[in-house]
């Protein structure tokens, strides 16, 4: 077998080379790229640029086109997957992504050829799962605010939360948009501290998890209810706007540690500026790393620069999930992640 591992700033060929030779056979043939620039902040328009479905814009190694030709694996964090390269690969029988979306690769023309693509969005769902609690503690206890008071020479003990005064987790209701590996690990995490959990997700079957203490509702019901409500969905439009501000509770806090799209900025400052809800956590932003002046102009907004997933065990063991999850799948094993599995399921 021939695998091509393809490593960057962020899943670095050291860990690449450390998650995946391990399972390597003495007859397998193995290949190390690079991609992108050097460090993680040159890195940051480019990522945007693949985020933003630009990928055939990007450049790749040009060794790439050759190589890929009589490879079996290809194993990738952010490298575009283009169609171009693919064209190239006559062997190809699977894209193992270390990262959990897609847009870097060209799944549809994949799936033409009848290459199996798997990602792995659970690479930083534990990183995630955490920050999101922290976050949750940060905002609603003034953790942030008193160390910034503090810092600034201010005994402080007004808060914009203690006229409504200030609840334990274990007495508020945390209502979770999005039940993916993050949005599961968040209501794990969550369900020690004893308070009531509401999960809303149309694409999950409540009869499949009943090991926890919380319940699904429809999102009204999720909005109308929730002390805090914390982000863990995709999507490409706001989920979260003016009518969703106008249906939760003046005391609720909102959670973001998604996708900036999720939320309507413009809705969120409304919500602030007329008390629409009691405060928010935010860690994504539609501009990064420079943000609206606007975030910067409020108390009760706790911000962060982009850090949820920012471990290093999210990358570093990224590439020993691909490689254990193609040989588990070759071995007769289930799949996961397997992004075109509907099409091509019944094929190979």
């Amino acid at each position: 077998m021939k695998i091509i591992c393809v490593g960057d700033a962020y899943v670095t060929l050291d860990m690449l080379k450390n998650g995946v030779e391990p399972y390597i056979k003495h007859d397998d043939e193995i290949k190390y790229f690079f991609f992108g620039e050097e460090n993680r902040v040159d890195m940051r328009d480019t990522v945007k640029a693949i985020e933003a479905m630009k990928c055939d814009e990007i450049a790749i190694p040009n060794e790439l086109y050759q190589e890929i030709t009589d490879a079996d694996l290809l194993i990738v964090h952010l490298c575009p997957v283009t169609k171009a390269l693919l064209k190239c690969a006559k062997k190809l029988k699977a894209i193992m992504s270390c990262r959990g979306g897609n847009e870097n690769i060209d799944v549809q023309f994949a799936t033409e050829m009848g290459i199996i693509v798997s990602t792995n969005p659970a690479h930083n769902a534990n990183a995630v799962a955490e920050y999101t609690v922290g976050l949750i503690l940060c905002e609603t206890r003034n953790i942030s605010r008193a160390d910034r008071s503090l810092k600034n020479g201010i005994w402080r003990e007004k808060y914009p939360n203690t006229v409504s005064t200030i609840l334990e987790i274990k007495d508020l209701t945390i209502g979770i948009i999005g039940f993916g590996s993050v949005g599961r690990l968040v209501a794990e995490k969550l369900s020690v501290f004893g308070c009531e959990i509401l999960i809303c997700d149309p694409y999950i079957s409540e009869s499949a998890y009943d090991f926890i203490n919380f319940r699904f509702v429809d999102m009204d019901t999720l909005l109308s209810k929730s002390d805090v409500i914390t982000l863990h969905a995709r999507s490409k439009t706001s989920i979260i706007g003016k009518e969703e501000f106008l249906k939760m509770k003046s005391t609720s806090y909102l959670i973001n540690t998604a996708r900036s799209v999720l939320v309507d900025s413009d809705a969120l400052f409304e919500a602030l500026d007329k008390h629409m809800i009691m405060g928010a956590a935010i860690d994504v932003f539609e501009t990064e790393p420079v943000i609206p002046e606007k975030y910067k102009q409020y108390d009760n907004i706790t911000i962060t620069n982009h850090r949820g997933g920012d471990t290093i065990n999210s990358y570093k063991d990224a590439p020993t999930f691909a490689i254990q999850n193609y040989f588990e799948y070759l071995s007769g094993g289930r799949l996961r992640f397997w992004v075109n599995k509907k099409e091509l399921a019944g094929k190979l």
